[in-house]
């Protein structure tokens, strides 16, 4: 399914647009806000106040950028301010604790596979700013106007954001090993 597709419809018929826009974009925005927030049912309730935000405002999307862009950037707010509440807490692999038995007992991460882990360590370890550019960029494979667009930055601020948590990721990965 096309964007244009989705837009077209959620113009004439919002129910029908909406159902489409959840197929195409429900699962991938669920995880770009769980790779931020870790925890489950944090990331359930902002995917969810997410596509409530872009169902209720989306007579004020403008056609003329990326849809995908709008709606991470929706939900990468939904995500900062769920960080920003407080309500995630702060997660130690190594110690014992019901955030991070919930963490692994979630699917998140493949525990048995270290490097895995020791890359999501490193992730975790970023500025938000770093963090988003890193997530959108390695795992939803956005350009850097798009990462730009969803972060209301510039281009070159996003590629630095990228390359620079990248150099991060490196240095964590080599000296935790």
């Amino acid at each position: 399914m096309e964007d244009k597709d989705i837009i077209l419809a959620m113009k004439d018929h919002p129910d029908k647009g909406f159902r489409l826009l959840m197929a195409k974009y429900g699962e991938p925005v669920y995880w770009h806000i769980r790779r931020l927030v870790v925890v489950h049912m944090d990331a359930q309730d902002a995917a969810q106040e997410t596509f409530v935000r872009v169902f209720r405002s989306f007579h004020t999307f403008d056609g003329g950028r990326s849809l995908a862009a709008w709606i991470y950037r929706i939900a990468t707010h939904e995500a900062l301010r769920v960080m920003g509440r407080g309500r995630v807490e702060e997660l130690s692999l190594e110690s014992e604790g019901t955030a991070v038995e919930r963490l692994m007992a979630a699917d998140y991460v493949d525990y048995s596979d270290l490097e895995t882990v020791r890359l999501q360590k490193a992730i975790l370890s970023l500025p938000a700013k770093q963090q988003i550019a890193f997530n959108l960029r390695y795992y939803d494979e956005l350009g850097y106007g798009e990462i730009a667009d969803i972060m209301g930055s510039t281009a070159s601020a996003a590629k630095a954001n990228y390359h620079i948590a990248k150099g991060k990721i490196i240095q964590y990965m080599n000296t935790h090993e």
